[in-house]
């Protein structure tokens, strides 16, 4: 009776259609020289005129013969050659990281040359230590403090140049961190201080020389504060959004819109010093940063016009993701831009901004890419050839299952990689919800497998535990897709799918835990009826070598035709099992 209900919770219960995902008209090619240290990169416009930075992997069949060089770069390359110093190259070596990734090797010295960029590759190409070894060491070198400015109370505050990350979860946060604190110098220690504000770590009593941070929690610690605001913003010179697509849409995109728009006031206010005859500069109220500052002139903010304008607007809710994003024309006509579009002036820049992402849909103004071209024209983008594809190291089983089989094929692929008897053997299987989760767990461990459970009812500090335990003993973790984004556990063999993911970007983040740094790995995804469009779709694409995003129709008729077939089918297996009960 137990063992049925947790069937009938497994049971997949809905289907969505994914975002629309990177086009194929940013796809561009990198070539590594066979005999040079250095790289070439080849640069193709696109049809709106803009400038594309990408690189190209080898192709499928080089795989069997060149196997890891598919991640690494070429072997004439390193990090020193990319720009690096001695002594963030030195301090990757030292930890484990001797060859840079095809990644890295781009999106290294675009970030190096000081424009913005966005880095859109495959999940365990190396994006994360791609950003901060070129921020790392643009700080180890940065000696001479800005000049001091004035607080409200005359206190003189010296500033230093400090990288903001942004993520959207503690874990990732705090991985960041532990990233950051392995690269280490000649003395044994960190090369640079990091503290994580988020979770119960409050605002650190000595500034950092890099904050990594969730957007509310870092909105919670500034907002109130004004004098800590105006320290805060001018001091922070490099700002990372990690996973960005997350970052830019949903919950977190008013907490995103309104820390970008201080930000970039803030070097408004810097550029305006700059070309000001007076001689100190002017102190920032963030608050001015939910108004439009492309129509403000120096006589309003003067006279206080918008400071008491913007008072009456100071009760924000960033946290609510159903506002729309504004478009170049308010509901009366009025030309007056608003929202994103403020940031399009044209100033001095004084701050560098780099987006991460794995998935980044462009397709629509809405989409997170769509967003980034409209924002940020001129950003060197970094893409590769793997993005949004299956890796060539990533060997794939389907499976379809009934409510009758599906405790047994569980049960079969999970037996299947652990009767290597490797102790460190790492399997992760998702399913969809956190009491799906709990039902896999308990058909597990009846059929004596031991597994760990992850999920959001766990507090934070034991998720923190059991990601530790996994990492050091390895064994069967049983999740939810908050372990599919970011989260990296080297060596992770096998992945399975116990309810199949709800979205093609899911499927990519999810598959994307095996297989990483040059590694191999088995995915085996469990699939019903209900999933039957959606799979059908993916793997068609991986048949015609396509990326996974051309699996879906621009038609709204195919994604209501995934929704409704779902639907209908989860609700006769339900509807099944009751009456077997």
């Amino acid at each position: 009776m137990i063992l049925s209900r947790s069937v009938s919770v497994l049971h997949l219960c809905g289907v969505s259609s994914a975002p629309k995902l990177l086009s194929r008209k940013f796809k561009v090619s990198f070539a590594l020289a066979a005999s040079s240290v250095s790289f070439r990169l080849v640069s193709l416009n696109r049809s709106d005129g803009k400038w594309v930075r990408g690189y190209a992997s080898a192709t499928e069949a080089e795989v069997e013969r060149k196997g890891n060089d598919t991640f690494f770069a070429d072997n004439s390359v390193s990090w020193k050659s990319l720009g690096l110093s001695d002594k963030v190259s030195v301090a990757l070596r030292d930890s484990g990281f001797d060859r840079p990734s095809l990644t890295q090797a781009v999106c290294i010295p675009s970030i190096l040359s000081g424009k913005d960029v966005i880095v859109a590759a495959e999940t365990g190409s190396g994006k994360t230590h791609g950003y901060l070894a070129p921020i790392i060491d643009q700080l180890t070198h940065t000696t001479v403090l800005d000049s001091e400015h004035t607080s409200g109370a005359q206190r003189p505050i010296s500033l230093k140049n400090i990288s903001l990350i942004l993520c959207p979860n503690v874990m990732l946060c705090e991985q960041v961190v532990r990233m950051v604190n392995g690269l280490l110098g000649e003395d044994g220690n960190p090369l640079l201080r990091v503290e994580a504000v988020c979770g119960s770590q409050g605002w650190p009593d000595k500034q950092p020389d890099i904050i990594v941070s969730t957007p509310a929690a870092l909105l919670n610690n500034i907002e109130p504060k004004r004098n800590r605001r105006v320290e805060f913003l001018r001091s922070v010179k490099y700002v990372v959004f990690d996973e960005a697509d997350m970052l830019l849409c949903g919950s977190f995109q008013n907490q995103i819109t309104r820390l970008i728009n201080m930000l970039r006031f803030d070097e408004k206010q810097v550029s305006r010093l700059a070309t000001s005859s007076v001689g100190k500069p002017m102190e920032i109220d963030a608050s001015l940063a939910q108004f439009d500052l492309e129509n403000d002139d120096d006589a309003e903010i003067e006279d206080g016009s918008i400071f008491e304008e913007e008072e009456e607007e100071e009760e924000v809710e960033y946290l609510d993701d159903t506002e729309e994003i504004p478009t170049d024309e308010t509901e009366t006509g009025s030309d007056t831009k608003k929202g994103w579009r403020r940031v399009r002036k044209i100033y001095s820049r004084s701050k560098q901004y780099i987006f991460i992402a794995a998935t980044l849909p462009v397709n629509g103004k809405k989409t997170a890419g769509g967003l980034l071209k409209y924002m940020f024209p001129d950003a060197i983008w970094v893409s590769g050839n793997f993005l949004h594809r299956n890796s060539p190291r990533l060997k794939q089983k389907w499976v379809e299952v009934t409510v009758d089989t599906q405790v047994d094929a569980l049960i079969e692929a999970v037996n299947n990689n652990n009767n290597n008897n490797n102790s460190t053997d790492r399997t992760m299987v998702f399913a969809n919800t956190v009491e799906a989760v709990e039902a896999v767990a308990d058909i597990l461990e009846k059929a004596n497998i031991m597994c760990y459970r992850y999920h959001k009812n766990h507090k934070l500090d034991e998720r923190a535990n059991i990601l530790a335990d996994f990492r050091e003993n390895g064994g069967v973790f049983v999740c939810t897709d908050a372990a599919a984004r970011g989260v990296d556990v080297p060596n992770v063999s096998h992945v399975i799918q116990a309810d199949f993911s709800s979205s093609a970007v899911d499927f990519l983040h999810r598959i994307g835990r095996t297989a990483r740094a040059g590694q191999y790995g088995t995915v085996t995804s469990l699939y019903t009826e209900a999933n039957h469009d959606l799979v059908e779709a993916i793997r068609e694409a991986g048949k015609m070598g396509q990326p996974v995003e051309t699996a879906f129709s621009r038609k709204r008729g195919f994604r209501n035709k995934v929704k409704k077939r779902a639907f209908l089918k989860a609700g006769e297996a339900e509807e099944l099992q009751s009456v077997r009960v």
